[in-house]
């Protein structure tokens, strides 16, 4: 597929906007940063369904859609 990367002022962007977003929670913040630098490999990328099924949530359903 492709690999998402950041040009170093995109990059220098989302780090400020991490940090300012999530003062309060610097974990998030650092995850957010590293992806800035990182980039993001779409070829990892796993569908919400896949990762909800696998923790062993529901299905969705149209009587139950927001659940988890």
């Amino acid at each position: 597929m492709a690999h998402l990367t950041f040009d170093s002022d995109e990059q220098q962007e989302l780090r400020e906007a991490a940090r300012a977003e999530f003062p309060a929670n610097p974990a998030l913040a650092y995850v957010l940063e590293s992806l800035a630098a990182e980039g993001i490999d779409l070829d990892k990328c796993r569908d919400w369904e896949e990762l909800r099924l696998e923790q062993g949530l529901p299905v969705r359903t149209e009587e139950a859609p927001n659940v988890a």
